[in-house]
């Protein structure tokens, strides 16, 4: 056979082979080896490739697989570091005592629906008044004062009237599970709770009802609390403005109460609940507390979960307590901390409220826009206080890209965005935009983001070292939330608010305490230090 044969032979049949999917070496060179020579082993036959299944769907809620932790060590260094720092208990829970009650009650329905959560729950717990007859009184005014203020999305009469019998049962009983049983509160209206209405204050989702609980809500239902209301957020937690109209501030009906928290700040200012959850992830409980002139809590991220509610961020959205005193938000973050299987991004550290704290012990800091009088109160009570040196300044596209990935689900459901309508207008397209942008930022740019993020929260770390917590009067809102920092409002005085605005107003001024990382616990013990020689929390504005 001529060797141009051959090589054709041997083409057409490398050719067969490959068209067949296997090429396998005997068939090219003949079924027997030459003597002395192995056969090279067979190659497994290819199958033709077969398409991947379709990805699962994603809503608003599912985490994502990388998980942000505010301890720039990581989690690991983190419990070690609780570990050593609790002589291993870094998971103990310490109850507060509340101060029983002694003297006349109130026999105002006003006067007892302003008390502070401690207060009441020293009633209740005495048998003075019933959790029935208490949370009589705050719907009575929450379905008064609604309709002006517009704090409330739903008000859950029926559910709280239930779960009022059966705690006033339980006390008569002599069971009494802690300072929040019987206790009216409202929560904002990102959270789940079944049976009931979860808008998140847009009009696409004024219908969205679900079967399930946040962990906010069963953590709180388990101490007792009672249930009142779902409370205004703004539109999927911006501002104040939703889909029914503006929450308003009770102090001055001319302006906003702030966001997006603006339900909690303004039904637990002008007594409609007795405490509200709220949640934050880049000023939503702190500038309508501050707006409102409450006393809340943004804690440290992480440490409560967020299961069950709305996401806005990931890495950045907080829940907490709004209240009318520190003594009030440190009794519900007791109740509501610690990990959550269902939230990835929480975990448990030690919480420990101190009702009369050694201030001389405090490493307490001071920016220049600090409240003069508010710092020096501080000094009179002990402290030492000392300039900050150089806050770090920074910003990543972490909100951006997570809240845009977080409502792909409702901008882009058929995998692209509708185009905005020609004659929309600019608020509307305002609107229609906010997650649009950053659907095109590019994941290379948002790893880098994340990379700065964490060499500024070591820049933060540092500045740290030395301080426990720093008296701001600005509140470090951008700052404090992309490095995971506890922050505390407090009330330090009255007076007119912007007396240059339009619309000046009258009521409690706040400032804000940033604690180090984990040092919740010690923000909370110095104001309450702060307010148990005060009264500037207990102020109230006329609710008719």
């Amino acid at each position: 056979m001529s060797r141009s044969i051959e090589r054709r032979r041997f083409l057409a049949t490398a050719a067969a082979a490959a068209t067949a999917g296997s090429l396998r070496p005997e068939t090219l060179g003949g079924s027997e080896s030459s003597p002395g020579v192995p056969v090279p082993p067979t190659l497994p036959i290819q199958t033709p490739q077969q398409d991947p299944p379709p990805p699962a769907p994603l809503g608003n809620g599912e985490p994502p697989a990388l998980h942000f932790q505010a301890y720039p060590g990581g989690t690991g260094a983190l419990m070690e570091k609780l570990w050593r720092d609790t002589d291993g208990d870094p998971f103990e829970r310490t109850a507060i005592d509340i101060e029983r009650w002694s003297g006349p009650v109130p026999t105002s329905e006003e006067d007892l629906a302003f008390l502070p959560v401690h207060r009441l729950a020293a009633l209740i717990r005495a048998r003075e008044v019933t959790s029935s007859e208490l949370t009589g009184i705050y719907l009575d005014r929450l379905k008064r004062l609604d309709p002006v203020l517009l704090c409330a999305v739903t008000i859950l009469e029926g559910r709280a009237r239930e779960e009022a019998r059966q705690a006033d049962l339980e006390l008569a009983s002599g069971d009494w599970r802690g300072p929040l049983h019987g206790i009216p509160y409202g929560i904002k209206d990102l959270f789940a709770v079944a049976g009931t209405r979860t808008t998140w204050g847009a009009a696409d989702f004024s219908s969205q009802f679900t079967r399930f609980d946040s962990e906010v809500a069963v953590r709180l239902r388990e101490a007792g609390a009672v249930l009142m209301a779902k409370l205004a957020t703004g539109e999927f937690a911006r501002g104040d403005r939703w889909y029914r109209g503006r929450t308003l501030n009770p102090w001055n009906l001319d302006e906003g109460s702030s966001g997006s928290s603006a339900g909690p700040g303004s039904a637990t200012v002008a007594a409609c609940v007795a405490f509200a959850i709220g949640t934050e992830t880049q000023g939503s409980i702190v500038s309508p507390a501050r707006r409102c002139g409450l006393t809340a809590l943004r804690p440290t991220f992480g440490r409560v979960s967020r299961y069950g509610g709305m996401v806005l961020s990931w890495s950045m959205d907080k829940t907490g307590p709004m209240c009318r005193s520190a003594l009030d938000c440190a009794l519900v973050f007791n109740a509501i901390h610690g990990a959550d299987e269902k939230d990835p991004g929480s975990l448990t550290a030690p919480f420990r409220f101190d009702h009369s704290p050694d201030l001389s012990t405090m490493r307490i800091g001071y920016t220049e826009d600090a409240p003069e009088s508010f710092v020096e109160a501080l000094r009179a009570l002990g402290a030492d206080p000392r300039p900050m040196p150089e806050i770090p300044s920074g910003r990543s596209n972490a909100l951006g890209v997570e809240s845009a990935a977080a409502f792909d689900f409702h901008v882009a459901p058929g995998g692209e965005p509708p185009p905005i309508p020609e004659d929309a207008d600019e608020a509307e397209r305002r609107r229609r935009g906010r997650f649009r942008g950053s659907r095109n930022i590019p994941a290379l740019d948002f790893v880098q983001s994340q990379r700065r993020r964490l060499i500024l929260m070591k820049e933060m770390a540092e500045v740290m070292r030395d301080f426990d917590m720093f008296v701001s009067g600005s509140g470090q809102v951008g700052l404090t939330n992309q490095t995971g920092h506890p922050a505390a409002v407090v009330p330090y005085d009255y007076g007119v608010r912007n007396p240059d605005s339009e619309s000046p107003t009258e009521m409690p001024l706040t400032t804000t305490l940033i604690g180090d990382l984990f040092a919740d616990d010690r923000i909370l013990s110095v104001a309450h230090a702060f307010q148990q020689g005060t009264d500037w929390h207990l102020r109230r504005p006329e609710t008719g």
